[in-house]
């Protein structure tokens, strides 16, 4: 019996991450349709958490948004639930625009493996920046903040959500450290200027200040798109190794993600048990 549970907590320790970088287009059900034929292939190679990227089933661009919005429960939360119950996995759904009581947000579903919806996370730091003679992009000029954090529970480790530029705010992450996340997904569309600057960099740092599993996953990159993606959907180790890197076309991205070897780093450096609470805290304000 002793044997049967060393076997079942090894299972446990580890889990296959897939990451869809799906080339995005302006036909919605084509979107769909092919982002549920990824997630399937996905689970084939043995992915027990797949997530899509940032805006899957909408160009992204604030014109686009009204467009494209829609209620959750709606059609492609539907399908993404559909998938995730016949493949008995979790699905991370991306993000879509959201439409709700006369507001739009930018918003991630997460189904398990039964389909049930776990938990809805919308955007809650809205893209508005400016950098002269490269891009000037204003996501609330159509688009509200959420004001929660999101969290869900697998038999592996709980896993933190953000998007896109959730993920420069490292407050965020720590509280899902504190919360007890040991993978932290962020889908996101970062851009030409963005991306080669910042991508990688910001996700091994998250990864390494809270000795975490970092994930972000990217559309694939369209030139003749009005917003380019940068692609190079990613995966970080507590470490801060890079364990996979997509390129820019359309594919999967898989890691084997190792809870044993994230307790070992924790064991090595114990920066939890060092944190100085008596002269600083990142606290949350809300549940």
């Amino acid at each position: 019996m002793g044997s049967l549970f060393l076997h079942l907590d090894l299972e446990l320790s580890a889990f296959r991450l897939a990451l869809i970088q799906l080339q995005v287009s302006s036909i919605k059900s084509e979107n769909l349709t092919r982002a549920c034929g990824l997630i399937r292939e996905a689970s084939k190679q043995g992915a027990q958490i797949v997530s899509l990227p940032e805006c899957f089933n909408s160009p992204y661009g604030t014109k686009y948004f009204p467009e494209y919005a829609e209620k959750i429960p709606g059609d492609s939360t539907q399908k993404l639930s559909e998938v995730a119950k016949e493949c008995s996995i979790y699905v991370i759904g991306g993000s879509i625009p959201e439409k709700d009581a006369g507001k739009l947000y930018n918003t991630c579903a997460v189904f398990g493996p039964d389909g049930t919806l776990l938990v809805k996370h919308r955007k809650l730091h809205l893209f508005d920046i400016d950098v002269p003679g490269k891009i000037t992009f204003q996501e609330s000029e159509t688009l509200s903040p959420g004001d929660s954090f999101s969290t869900f529970d697998t038999p592996y480790c709980s896993v933190g959500l953000g998007i896109c530029y959730d993920i420069r705010f490292s407050e965020l992450a720590q509280i899902y450290a504190q919360r007890g996340c040991q993978l932290l997904v962020y889908p996101g569309a970062f851009n030409l200027t963005t991306g080669p600057a910042h991508w990688e960099l910001l996700q091994r740092g998250r990864a390494v200040d809270n000795q975490v599993y970092v994930a972000t996953a990217s559309p694939a990159r369209d030139e003749k798109a009005s917003y380019v993606a940068w692609g190079h959907s990613t995966v970080v180790s507590p470490w801060g190794e890079v364990l996979a890197k997509a390129g820019t076309e359309e594919t999967i991205v898989y890691a084997d993600i190792d809870l044993k070897k994230l307790a070992e780093i924790r064991q090595q450096i114990p920066i939890f048990r060092q944190k100085r609470s008596d002269l600083y805290a990142v606290e949350a304000k809300k549940s």
